[in-house]
């Protein structure tokens, strides 16, 4: 399986997460179609199924990741 670099992995995450926010805020179909287009981009990039294992196969490729924990340690 090919393996999205860490940077493009944390950047995909911090876009989920952003969308996420304006999504809750406001609700529109434009950040959720494009919350949904990272997640699919996400699932992909981890070999996943669903972005909540997604997020945390993406973290935990991440530097500075703990996995005793699901935690990474900031930079």
């Amino acid at each position: 399986m090919l393996m999205a670099h860490p940077t493009v992995l944390r950047n995909l995450v911090e876009q989920y997460e952003a969308l996420r926010v304006l999504h809750a805020e406001n609700g529109g179909q434009e950040a959720r179609q494009r919350m949904d287009d990272v997640a699919y981009t996400l699932c992909v990039s981890t070999g996943t199924r669903d972005v909540d294992s997604a997020l945390v196969a993406a973290r935990h490729r991440l530097p500075g990741a703990r996995p005793e924990d699901d935690s990474v340690l900031s930079a």
